[in-house]
């Protein structure tokens, strides 16, 4: 089944992808590879913010394990929104999905990065079968761009 006919058959819609923030491409592709910037926690365009873990100094929202996991998996449709746009609309292009590498918002004693960065790479699973399985990393650290929860680049093999 190809990846738009899953996400429509799961109703998930993708956004238009998020522009660049700052001297940077969202996307790059190199050879067979697709090459997508971090993409920060979003819906319906607007920054899902917080830290996992506790609520730190700064007024800063504290997030509950499901929220985060729901930000991670808002990062992963934000990834293929961006894949699209880079394969200009053919996401059937798309063979797999090969790294994430998540960030996640946290307090110095949260420990869970791997279960909040399973909302994208589930995600990835969902939608593309065998092809979402994937190399990653899930880190903790003290803030990210924009006051996001979480932020999570991918690398995918395209035809």
């Amino acid at each position: 089944m190809s990846i738009i006919a899953r996400l429509e058959e799961m109703g998930l819609e993708l956004p238009q992808p998020a522009a660049p923030v700052a001297s940077y491409v969202p996307t790059q592709i190199v050879g067979e590879l697709l090459y997508i910037s971090g993409q920060v926690s979003m819906t319906d365009g607007q920054i899902i913010k917080g830290c996992l873990g506790g609520s730190p100094a700064g007024g800063i929202t504290a997030l509950s394990l499901k929220e985060g996991i729901a930000a991670a998996r808002a990062c992963g449709i934000m990834l293929l929104a961006q894949a699209r746009a880079a394969l200009e609309g053919d996401l059937d292009r798309v063979a797999s999905c090969v790294r994430l590498g998540g960030f996640v918002a946290s307090t110095a004693d949260f420990f869970d990065h791997p279960k909040v960065i399973n909302g994208a790479s589930d995600l990835m699973l969902d939608v593309m079968g065998d092809a979402g399985k994937h190399t990653r990393a899930a880190v903790g650290v003290p803030s990210l761009p924009l006051g996001a929860a979480v932020e999570i680049d991918g690398i995918f093999r395209i035809r």
